[in-house]
């Protein structure tokens, strides 16, 4: 029986396909890394989602509601000017201030870990103090004491604004309170400091002369600025 004409007789043993001089190059030779980085880009990705996530849980559960702050009553007893044309800009001063802050929020405490007021009259501070660090629970309103005594000195155009104010019986002066504060929810309490800051510009009688009593003053809403 004639064999196929296609076949070919082998002579010996057969090892396959002969191999080539030099690799052949892979066409794709970063396709792994490639595949690394974008697995790598969709875990970050879903790591933010669920944190974001996460955050407007923890939001609506405790709804934190912004701090409501009041200048409750203010007391000049002094206020004297002793200014001259040698630039003796001195101010003599002694202001004594209560300041209600409240806590609106039924399930976060704040911690205030620094607390420090300004008293600045027309652009040129005059007071300084620092005050005691304090924790204030739920629904809480806690009253601060703030004293402002010494000398300060009046700068640009304060003396000439003194001058005005004194005829027309009343001073406006600004005070303000920077803060470093933390946040707790139960057991959770925040490690990072927020800084909020308090503004109270407040109208204040001019010290009375005498046994004559000055008029009263105005409660008086501050701005609260995260």
């Amino acid at each position: 029986m004639a064999e196929p004409k296609d076949t070919i007789p082998l002579n010996g043993a057969y090892y396959g396909p002969p191999v080539p001089a030099y690799p052949v190059p892979n066409p794709r030779p970063h396709s792994s890394f490639r595949r690394l980085i974008f697995s790598l880009f969709k875990l970050l990705i879903s790591i933010i989602i669920i944190l974001a996530v996460i955050a407007v849980i923890i939001w609506l559960i405790f709804r934190p509601n912004k701090l409501k702050v009041y200048v409750e009553n203010a007391n000049l007893t002094q206020f004297n000017f002793t200014g001259n044309n040698n630039n003796n800009n001195n101010l003599l001063y002694n202001l004594n201030l209560n300041v209600s802050i409240r806590n609106p929020n039924k399930k976060i405490g704040i911690y205030y870990d620094y607390i420090e007021s300004l008293a600045i009259y027309d652009g040129s501070r005059f007071g300084f103090q620092v005050l005691e660090p304090f924790y204030q629970g739920h629904k809480n309103t806690t009253v601060l004491n703030t004293v402002f005594g010494g000398t300060g000195i009046l700068l640009g155009d304060a003396p000439a604004t003194y001058a005005r104010e004194k005829a027309e019986g009343f001073y406006n002066v600004d005070v303000k309170f920077y803060m470093r504060v933390r946040f707790k929810a139960g057991v959770i309490k925040t490690h990072r400091h927020v800084k909020p800051k308090f503004e109270c510009s407040v109208r204040l009688p001019s010290p009375a002369a005498g046994n004559s009593k000055p008029p009263p003053f105005e409660r008086t809403k501050c701005d609260v600025d995260y």
